[in-house]
């Protein structure tokens, strides 16, 4: 099959696109009690920090252009607005740590907040996960009646020896024909016994219309470029798992990064992320070396 810079069937119907920029995945604060609740007077504070830090999910005009060339008046949804996203209950999140009841506090919470900062334009993901296809469904049914905009789904890894290539594919779509939000796919291997979303099934999913992207937590910079060989961005996108290789990702087709760092230093990433975009490459490298510097030294607990 010949790589063209476009979807390679044009088989899928768009809907919403993923928001390109820097996300965060929230962390989720605990009370040191022996019940361990959530702290919600901590969780306000950080979660009112990173909805008024200036990480967005808009792009700049060059990259609007790009993404969007011609604008389709008759389907509004298929273009892009300027907003913020936060991510709920994903790997900062401790999402294995919480229960359905405190995940749907979460993303209520944060919608409140966000409608009393003056950002009812934030873009809520919760992380949707569990170990056979009725649960992640039921948790996406959870994220849609609490007021997420889209669900954030592992792939199952308990039986990790019965997930076959094919079996995977299965999963998610699968869930995504039931799914009430639009489904971004994370591949973390480091947390789900290994198992990798490879480029090939990655192309296979990316023409579901309710599958919008995936999180690559995985470091597969050639799945970014694999994955803008095959589809525009606003059918199926790519973003780095993490800050510390931002700037190579979005130069070979990602929209951004959804980066735990940006917990602490959420401005040092838009900056990397706006140089990048921007064209201003020699002030995007600097940035990327120092950020990836912090983010090592974070992840090791250096000083």
């Amino acid at each position: 099959m010949a790589i063209t810079n476009g979807s390679s069937n044009g088989s899928k119907s768009a809907g919403k696109p993923f928001p390109p920029g820097v996300h965060v995945p929230s962390l989720t604060w605990f009370l040191d009690t022996p019940e361990q609740e959530i702290d919600w007077e901590v969780q306000k504070k950080h979660l009112a920090f990173l909805i008024e830090s200036g990480l967005h999910g808009s792009a700049s005009p060059r990259l609007l252009a790009l993404l969007f060339p011609t604008p389709n008046p008759k389907n509004p949804t298929n273009q892009l607005t300027s907003t913020s996203i936060v991510v709920l209950a994903g790997t900062n999140g401790e999402a294995v740590t919480l229960s359905a009841t405190e995940k749907s506090q979460l993303v209520k919470t944060t919608r409140e907040l966000a409608m009393s900062l003056g950002r009812p334009e934030l873009t809520v993901i919760l992380g949707c996960g569990g170990g056979s296809t009725q649960q992640v469904i039921a948790e996406t049914k959870l994220a849609k009646e609490a007021g997420a905009d889209y669900a954030l789904v592992l792939v199952p890894s308990y039986f990790h020896f019965a997930m076959s290539e094919d079996a995977i594919v299965a999963f998610f779509q699968e869930l995504a024909t039931a799914s009430p939000l639009p489904i971004l796919i994370y591949n973390f291997p480091g947390v789900s016994s290994g198992l990798d979303v490879n480029s090939n099934m990655l192309e296979t999913l990316g023409h579901h219309p309710n599958i919008v992207g995936v999180k690559l937590t995985c470091g597969g910079i050639a799945k970014v470029a694999r994955i803008r060989s095959r589809f525009e961005p606003k059918e199926f996108c790519a973003l780095a798992g993490q800050s510390d290789w931002m700037l190579p990702a979005i130069a070979v087709g990602g929209i951004g990064s959804i980066t735990g760092l940006a917990n602490i230093y959420p401005r040092a990433c838009i900056e990397l992320y706006d140089q990048a975009v921007a064209g201003k490459t020699k002030e995007a490298e600097k940035s990327q070396i120092e950020l990836a510097a912090v983010e090592w030294g974070v992840r090791e607990g250096r000083d």
